[in-house]
């Protein structure tokens, strides 16, 4: 079977769909399979979890209609199945924010394992003008990035552009962070 073409964007708004997200491995393998197929026994090895574990989750992802098998082989007898993210970009509605709190859970693995990662959070006042102004150049340094093949390193680009809900203020503040923890993930 040929691999299957991937959509470009989707909408995540279903119950069932929202329960799928809420788990970080599940967010995991939806950050490797976001850019290429790989196997339950691939997975397994990139995210150092036991194949069961991996097909366990892939299938309520699937149920879910987030990740597709993309292309079967036969291998020793078997067949070997490739799964892919279904859609290249999700844009979320969460309201609860379980999915979200899962995402970054699944972000804070990643890290934990990376190679230098760094991370920088700032609080700024801007006006709406402003805002939508950076909102929209983050979006396309984070959409117009090429992935340069399977031979060069993996990276993550988190990128994220909230309003904070209001609060006391003492001016902006930054966080930021880096520092070497071990081997990064291969997505």
């Amino acid at each position: 079977m040929a691999e299957t073409a991937q959509d470009p964007s989707m909408r995540v708004s279903t119950p069932e769909q929202h329960k799928a997200l809420g788990h970080p491995l599940r967010q995991r393998l939806l950050f490797s399979l976001a850019r290429q197929s790989a196997t339950t026994s691939q997975l397994a090895a990139a995210l150092g979890v036991a194949k069961g574990s991996i097909g366990h989750h892939l299938k309520i992802l699937r149920e879910a209609g987030l990740v597709r098998v993309v292309e079967t082989r036969q291998v020793r007898g078997g067949t070997e199945q490739y799964y892919r993210r279904t859609a290249l970009r999700m844009d979320i509605d969460d309201p609860t924010g379980g999915s979200t709190k899962a995402a970054f859970a699944g972000f804070a693995d990643e890290l934990t394992a990376a190679e230098d990662p760094l991370m920088i959070l700032r609080h700024l006042r801007l006006t709406p003008e402003q805002a939508a102004r950076l909102t929209a150049a983050l979006t396309e340094i984070a959409e117009s990035a090429i992935d340069d093949g399977p031979d060069q390193p993996s990276y993550g680009l988190l990128v994220a552009m909230y309003r904070k809900s209001p609060a006391p203020a003492h001016g902006h503040d930054v966080y930021s962070a880096r520092a070497s923890a071990g081997p990064g993930l291969t997505s």
